[in-house]
Parts: structure tokens; sequence; C-alpha cells
């Protein structure tokens, strides 16, 4: 215990721990002000740089296929002798089901919903007319913008760099230790290295506490709307320390007898729904609007990618595309952490290929899957879902669009999606939760975890300040403070990848390669 004490890096967990709870205690006490301070900055931030997160997600796209497709691509990941830890399978599993988290399950019915009756004003700047044949494939290739291949770009290199430091390289597992070719040895020590990573942190720390109110709501209205049990505080409690002790548990086993498994369970219940679906139909719609998004989306890539606000407005491009870059580009530095420990003894392109191709093909065929067959529903006058955003919330016309699945598989299939969102959500917080005790080790051995006391202190901590706020602070708003802090987290982050670019950039382009 007292080599552990002597081992964390207090100058790194301490400040973390503490605005963490500073920010759940003001969000309890204010909520209010928090919110419309976090909304306010994070609002400026993208009305200034929103230039610069478009760009800088562009530019990391093309590094990425600059890697895949060099001879760089083939130097494996430990060195030439190195063995893969894990079959392809259950790397993928690993992969796919440790990043989505809750988020590809809900905005695959939602966003498309959303886009299609402009519920935000969406479609108003582009002069698209809500419900129209050009929403639906407007709907779709958004979405495919936004879930596909330019976010998981952000996590591939990441998840490359910090594989190749240190396994390769043989440095801390730690941001810090990513800016290393571009500042030298000296940028691991002193003030620098620990604000860039408590920074890191901070951003991913409070994100998964916002991520897990979000997933109780998701439950919990699930089972109120489902089986018409009223959501009361010991069930949102519940339901809550239900999924801290999972993930919890799941992170403190370990990455081969926690995570390996419930990444492998998971990814076969993706695997399932979209089956079922796309077999029960609407198949044609689903292959026909799928190709017509595809279309939308290629054909508007650079006006999409390029845009700072003034084409797409701020509805559009500021709350939606935006957002979801500044809330990756604020995991992606600790995210990459987790992608690195599992990449040993395979090369960089497989690691590419992992983390970025098959995510992003993924992400298509969930998305044209799932979000055409709502707008199939919407369109086709079976069950107004948009209304039910509109009047209630997202997440109940989830539940909505699967209880009127053709063939009653509804009554089926309501308690599958309850029980994917939280194992989606457990295999996600159990790599966030190994990443920051990661975080806040001086030295983890080659190939190591960080102690388990220290993944449980964390899980623990997220848990129960996701509780609190969302229990005591109203429900779904409770965290709304803290979920915009954390994507105001991601500007600050945000000049802390773009050093882990550049870094890059010269590690893999102008330096020695480390074989």
């Amino acid at each position: 215990m007292e080599n552990q004490k002597k081992n964390i890096r207090w100058e790194v967990f301490v400040p973390s721990f503490i605005l963490v709870a500073l920010a759940a205690i003001i969000g309890i006490v204010n909520n209010q002000a928090l919110t419309e301070t976090s909304n306010k900055f994070f609002a400026w931030s993208l009305e200034s740089f929103g230039w610069l997160y478009q760009w800088v997600t562009i530019i990391t796209l093309f590094l990425v296929f600059a890697l895949l497709f060099s001879k760089i691509g083939s130097i494996k990941i430990g060195g030439k002798d190195a063995k893969p830890k894990y079959s392809f399978g259950t790397w993928f599993a690993m992969t796919l089901t440790g990043g989505v988290a809750t988020g590809i399950v809900t905005w695959g019915v939602n966003e498309p919903l959303i886009y299609l009756g402009n519920i935000y004003g969406e479609l108003e700047t582009l002069g698209i007319e809500p419900g129209s044949a050009e929403a639906v494939r407007f709907a779709i290739g958004r979405c495919f913008y936004n879930w596909t291949f330019l976010p998981y770009a952000l996590y591939a290199l990441t998840g490359v760099i910090v594989a190749y430091v240190y396994f390769n390289k043989k440095k801390q597992l730690n941001v810090t230790s990513t800016l290393e070719p571009l500042f030298g040895e000296k940028v691991r020590k002193g003030a620098f290295a620990s604000v860039v990573d408590t920074l890191s942190m901070l951003a991913i720390v409070l994100g998964l506490c916002s991520g897990l109110t979000m997933c109780i709501v998701l439950i919990s209205t699930g089972i109120s709307y489902s089986y018409k049990v009223d959501v009361t505080l010991p069930l949102f409690i519940g339901i809550g320390v239900l999924i801290i002790a999972a993930f919890t548990l799941s992170s403190y086993v370990g990455l081969d007898n926690g995570l390996k498994k419930l990444a492998g369970l998971n990814a076969y219940f993706y695997y399932g729904l979209l089956i079922l679906i796309i077999v029960t139909g609407p198949t044609l719609f689903i292959l026909r609007n799928t190709t017509a998004g595809m279309a939308e989306w290629l054909q508007n890539f650079w006006s999409w990618g390029l845009d700072p606000i003034d084409i797409g407005g701020a509805a559009l491009t500021r709350s939606w595309t935006l957002f979801d870059w500044s809330v990756w580009i604020a995991y992606a530095p600790v995210t990459g952490i987790f992608l690195g420990q599992i990449s040993y003894g395979r090369t960089i392109r497989q690691c590419l290929i992992i983390n970025l191709i098959l995510p992003a093909i993924f992400g298509i065929i969930w998305f044209g899957v799932w979000g055409n067959a709502a707008i199939n529903m919407q369109i086709t006058n079976q069950v107004d879902l948009v209304s039910t955003i509109q009047n209630a919330n997202s997440v109940t016309a989830l539940y909505q669009f699967i209880e009127n699945m053709p063939f009653g598989l509804g009554t089926i299939l309501i308690p599958i999606n309850i029980f994917v969102i939280l194992i989606s959500f457990v295999t996600a917080a159990d790599a966030t939760a190994n990443n920051v005790a990661s975080m806040c080790i001086k030295d983890i051995p080659i190939g190591s975890e960080a102690p388990g006391s220290l993944k449980i202190l964390w899980g623990v901590t997220i848990g129960i300040i996701a509780i609190i706020m969302a229990a005591f602070g109203g429900g779904e708003q409770g965290v709304q403070g803290v979920k915009s802090l954390a994507a105001a987290g991601g500007f600050v982050v945000l000049f802390i990848f773009i050093l882990q670019i550049i870094s890059s950039i010269k590690m893999f382009f102008i330096d020695k390669i480390e074989e």
C-alpha cells in the first residue's frame, strides 16, 4: 500500500478530484448558474473557433490515412517479436463497445428523426423542407458525417500515438508522453506535465459523469414507458448503484476478465439487433436511403467539413457537429490510452483498421439500419415519433420506436435494448475508469494496468456524483451544467490535441522510427 501511495501522481490526482467534486457541488447548489456560465463559454468557443475544430478534424483524418497507406503502417506495436494479446474479433469488440457507450444506441434512432422534423431548427438555414424527400436523405447523410470516419479518426490517431510511445519508445502511459517527440524529455517534468494530464483527465471524467446520468435516464425512462412504472427516487438511485457496481467490478478485475468478456457479449447484441431489423424490414427502404444518404454525405463532404457555422447555421453546425467534435476531442487524448494498451502485437496499419475503418463502417450500417427504420415509421404515418420528441423527449421516442416494430417484436426487444444500453455504458465506463486510474500513476510497467483500488475509487466517485446530481438536481437536467462544462473542456483539450497532431507528424515522418 505504501508503495502504491508513493507511485501516485498526486499533482494530477488531487486537482482532478477536487475540480470534479467542486463542479458537482456547484451544479447541485446552483445548477442554473453553472449551466449558464458553461454554456456561454462553450458557445463562445465554438463561435470563435468552430473553424479550427473543423480544420483539426479534417487534418486528423488525412493524417491517419497517410499512416495507414505509408510504410509506417507496417511497424509493429511492441517490436517485431511482439505477439497479439487478443484475437481480431475480441479486439474489435473492445474497441467498438469501449468507445461508443450509449451514444450510438440512443442517437441511431433519435438524431435522424430530429433532423427530419427540424426539431431545433436544423434545416432552416439550408432551406430544406421538414419531412420532405430531401430531408430524409439529409437526415441519414448528416448522421454518416457526424458518426463515422471523422470522429473515429480522432480516437485512432491518439490510440496509435500512445501505443507507439508506450510499447516501442518505452515512455510513461500518459498524455504528456505523447508530446515528448515535440518538446523532449523536459515535457514530462514540472507544472506543464501536470496541467496537460489534469486537463485531459478532467474533460473525460466530467464527460463520464454526464454519460452515466444519461444512461440512468435511458434505463429509467425505458422501464417507466414500457412497464408503466413510476420513476421514483429509489428506482433512480437503484439503477445508478447497479451501473456503478457493474462497471467498477469489471474495471477492478482487469481488461482480460472484465472488459474483454463484456465487450464480446455486447458486440453480439449489436450484431443481432442489426440483423433482426434488416430481416424484418423495411429492408428495401433501408438499402435505398442508406445509398442516397451516402450520396448526400459525399456530395457535401467539403461544405459540411469546412463549415465554421455560417453555412449550416448554429442549430445544425454548432449544436450538433461542432458540439460532437468538441466532445470527441475532449475524450481523445485519454481514450487513446485505452486503445493503445490493447494494441500490443499489432501493426499500426491493423490498429487503424480496427480503430477507424471498421468502427466507421459499423456506424454507417447502424445509422443506415436503425435510422432509416425509424424514418420509414415516421413518413409512412405508423407512429408520429417526431411529435413525441417535441412533446416529451428523444428517449421516449426511442422506446416508442421499438414498441412499434413489426410482428410484436417490441415486447422482446425493449428489455434487450435496456440491457444493451446498460452493457454499452458499463464497457465504456470500464475503459474510462482504467484510463483515468492509469493517468494517476507515475510509472506503469509495460503491459500492466493501474491498481484495482484506484479504479474503484474513481468509479465510485464518478458514480456518486452522477447519481446525486441526477436524482437531486432535477433528473436529466441535473447534470446539464457539468455536461456543458465537460463539452467546454473540449476547447482546452483542443490545443493539447493540436500539439499531439504536430508531435505525431514529427515522430512518424521526421524522427527515426523505433522498430
